[in-house]
């Protein structure tokens, strides 16, 4: 039971990764909005930034992991 619990947090395609990433733009965004209001100047925008570029990086990561388990899942059907 617990693992079929655990497959629901799992990534499996790449349009599951692509809503995942929306969120944490979403997410993201608001937070360096946040920033904006409570550091005006050249510190909020770095932070609006770093927000926002942290999902590019993470994104980026999941996009790439998703390729690699599938090209392991598919050599280990193969052998």
């Amino acid at each position: 039971m617990l693992r079929k619990i655990s497959r629901l947090f799992v990534i499996k395609t790449r349009f599951e990764a692509f809503l995942i990433i929306y969120a944490l733009a979403l997410g993201a965004t608001t937070r360096g909005a946040q920033y904006l209001e409570q550091f005006p100047g050249w510190g909020g925008y770095l932070l609006f930034l770093a927000c926002t570029g942290a999902v590019f990086l993470a994104g980026a990561k999941i996009l790439d992991c998703l390729k690699y388990e599938k090209a392991a899942a598919k050599r280990a059907n193969d052998s």
